[in-house]
Order: C-alpha cells, then sequence, then structure tokens
C-alpha cells in the first residue's frame, strides 16, 4: 500500500522541493507546469478535504490560501516534519491511502499529488471503493499523478527515459506502479465514480472522479 516506499519518501523529503522546482534534469519533465497542477487540484476541491501523500506541503498550502479545510495523511515521519515547518498549523495524521483514520465529518473532496501510483493496481481500486463509500453526497476525488494513457505510451515513455540516460527515472517507471488510463477509468466507474482525465504533461494528469 504504498509502504514499501518509505524509504524513498525519507530520502526525497530533503531534495523534493528542489526536484518539483526543475532542479533535477531527470525529472524536469515530470513535474513540468508543477505549481499549476497543483492550482488546478485546488480549483476543483470543494468543502473538507482529506489529502492524501503530504509530502512537503506544497498542495496543503494552496488549498489552505483557498480557504479550504483541509486533513493531510502522509506516512513518512521526515516528509510531515517539513509540511510542518512550512505551515503553521497543519492537521497531519501518520497514515496511507488504505490505512488511515476516519474523519468525524463528512469529506467532500479527497486530493494528492504524485503519490497515488504508489499503490499496486488491485490496491488502488480498494482504495477507490473505500473512498466512494466516505465521501459525502456529490463528493469528488481530485488527484494529479503520474500515469500512462495505453501500452504502447508506456513502451514509448521507457525507451525515451532510456535514451537520455535518465536511469533514475527509468528505475521509478520500472519499479513503481504507473497505472493505464484506462485500468483506472475502470476502477472507478464500478465504484461509482464518474471520471475525467486531461493530460497536463508528458507524465502527469488531473483525475476527478465525481461521486454519483
Amino acid at each position: 500500500m504504498g509502504r514499501e516506499f518509505i524509504g524513498t519518501f525519507e530520502k526525497w523529503a530533503e531534495v523534493y522541493d528542489q526536484t518539483v522546482a526543475g532542479g533535477d534534469q531527470e525529472y524536469q519533465e515530470v513535474f513540468k507546469n508543477y505549481h499549476s497542477i497543483l492550482e488546478q487540484v485546488s480549483a476543483h476541491a470543494k468543502g473538507h478535504v482529506l489529502e492524501f501523500g503530504v509530502g512537503t506541503g506544497n498542495l496543503t498550502q494552496i488549498l489552505i490560501d483557498h480557504g479550504l479545510s483541509v486533513v493531510g495523511i502522509e506516512p513518512s515521519e521526515k516528509m510531515r516534519e517539513k509540511a510542518k515547518e512550512k505551515i503553521a498549523g497543519i492537521t497531519l495524521i501518520d497514515g496511507d491511502f488504505l490505512d488511515f483514520p476516519i474523519p468525524d465529518h463528512p469529506i467532500d473532496t479527497i486530493v494528492s499529488s504524485f503519490a497515488f501510483h504508489h499503490l499496486t493496481d488491485d490496491e488502488k481500486e480498494e482504495a477507490i471503493e473505500k473512498y466512494s463509500r466516505l465521501l459525502s453526497i456529490n463528493g469528488r476525488i481530485v488527484f494529479a499523478d503520474t500515469l500512462y494513457d495505453n501500452e504502447i505510451e508506456k513502451i514509448k515513455v521507457h525507451q525515451w527515459a532510456k535514451k537520455n540516460g535518465f536511469s533514475h527515472l527509468l528505475k521509478d517507471l520500472r519499479t513503481e506502479y504507473y497505472p493505464l488510463r484506462q485500468t483506472l477509468y475502470t476502477a472507478f466507474r464500478k465504484h461509482h465514480l464518474v471520471p475525467y482525465f486531461k493530460q497536463l504533461n508528458k507524465f502527469a494528469w488531473l483525475i476527478i472522479a465525481d461521486k454519483k
């Protein structure tokens, strides 16, 4: 359920903000237009927000700036520390996409940025089923995450990373669980959520799924 990547998250805590700002050439395409992507997630959020994979708190800060009430879930202690350094009074809980304390108030929006791909496809569906039950009437999921449009694009992306000598990125592509768009679409529809997908850069997509 993503916990196998905790060691990676702990290491990323020190360099994540620099990386998303374009400081690492290998990941520039992954995080291209990063701030704009987070703004789009926030623009589609409403009401009480539950955020998974808070990381260093970049999306959290934007949500709060937009006047939203946010409870954050983050499994990495070092990431939580970074987020708390940035945002005074932030509500952060140790948990992950599948194992987390359920808030005692309705959840209108569930958000995440660049994290859901750390679950296997089966775990993603398990999480989606849980979120569908947890969301309030007319609630929604809003994710920004990496995925493949189809199998052909997956092959092309791997070839592109290899051609450019991006060995660390290629390892991520091979060991993390970037899903196919159709796989996510099927999981959302199965659990009474109507999904919308919009590609935002070579890797990242805006994913909105409304409860119906």
